[in-house]
């Protein structure tokens, strides 16, 4: 089994910035089926707003065989990004296709990361792809996750994923938060794993307006940016720091403000409709968003260059100049480089087979 990289390099997001001075992002991601045999409470993908056209993600018509394969990578060809996303609905239901995207896109260079629930075995073929990694989302200890997350339960997750090599990531909900100690449980548990090579985290990002168990109280944020960068030093895997624990209590305040929201574009399963204004979809709220990749680009962008110039000021500048040169290309820009105002808070089911 080859060793594969957790990753992109500092150096390699630097060099995005060719790709965003002539008009294009960086990352790409795909809702590659509208299939799923998961049915979570609270779940973006699903949600009746998602695609911001009076469609939802089950309506549409998605695609398999060839024309996934080619459509996928036509996307790729067309946006030529550093790193691409394939999340759904459930991909795995799609494994035959993936078995034919991933290495192509590992031999042209480019960084996959697959998104399942880890309800169906991931092929052991693609632990031997460099450039392609699997991040299992597992939502909380048993207690919660199996309830929320069934039929992929902790014991079907843990049988898929012997002899495999993964991340974990972890969204947090208000009811996780009832008891001390459950943050460092779970970490505990999940760092443990052998097939577990990095644990990353998000906070649950509601909809404009929603009220739901699922959503986390400004004390609740508070406690989980006050306990988890410590986890750090003591488990080694788990991906945190003060800074982005500090970027979860301020995130962007809206799409504009949001690095993230700018250098991914997004498309759902028929590989034509565009998630906006960020993966979410919908009208997420902005002030109370649990995004990690957001907050880490949130914080990165902070970080001092030479003198007072932040590497947020090259960003927002490279940014300027691509649309500048997309409106003389075309007259037109992405709906995600235009101004949103700033945003308060409170304004069918699959038969699972084992690949082969």
């Amino acid at each position: 089994m080859s060793k594969s990289r957790p990753g992109l390099t500092i150096g390699e997001l630097f060099a995005s910035w060719g790709s965003i001075l002539r008009g294009r992002v960086p990352m790409l991601s795909i809702e590659i089926t509208r299939e799923c045999p998961l049915t979570c409470p609270g779940c973006y993908a699903y949600g009746d707003s998602h695609l911001n056209n009076g469609q939802t993600l089950r309506q549409l018509s998605d695609l398999r065989g060839d024309a996934l394969v080619d459509g996928v990578l036509g996307l790729v060809r067309e946006h030529r990004p550093l790193h691409v996303s394939l999340v759904g609905g459930e991909p795995l239901v799609r494994h035959r296709e993936l078995s034919r995207i991933l290495p192509e896109l590992s031999r042209q260079g480019v960084f996959t990361l697959v998104v399942t629930s880890g309800v169906i075995p991931i092929p052991g073929e693609w632990m031997r792809l460099r450039r392609s990694r699997v991040a299992v989302s597992i939502d909380g200890l048993p207690e919660h996750h199996d309830v929320r997350r069934k039929p992929a339960t902790y014991e079907r997750i843990l049988a898929n994923l012997q002899d495999r090599k993964v991340n974990i990531h972890w969204t947090i909900t208000g009811p996780m938060l009832q008891r001390p100690g459950y943050l460092e449980e779970y970490v505990a548990f999940w760092h443990a794993r052998p097939e577990v090579n990095r644990i990353w985290v998000s906070l649950y990002t509601p909809q404009l307006g929603e009220e739901s168990p699922e959503k986390l109280t400004p004390e609740q944020r508070q406690l989980v940016a006050r306990e988890l960068p410590g986890l750090r030093a003591k488990y080694p895997k788990f991906l945190m720091n003060p800074g982005i624990a500090q970027a979860l209590l301020e995130p962007p305040r809206n799409p504009q403000e949001c690095l993230f929201s700018k250098m991914s574009t997004n498309y759902s399963a028929d590989l034509a409709t565009r998630v906006e204004p960020c993966i979410f979809g919908g009208t997420p709220d902005c002030s109370q968003c649990g995004c990690v990749i957001s907050s880490g680009l949130h914080y990165t962008q902070k970080i001092k260059v030479a003198g007072p110039l932040k590497i947020g000021h090259l960003v927002r500048g490279s940014m300027a100049l691509g649309a500048l040169r997309n409106r003389f290309r075309s007259g037109a820009k992405p709906a995600r480089w235009k101004r949103y105002p700033i945003q308060t808070a409170d304004p069918e089911l699959v038969q699972i087979a084992n690949p082969r």
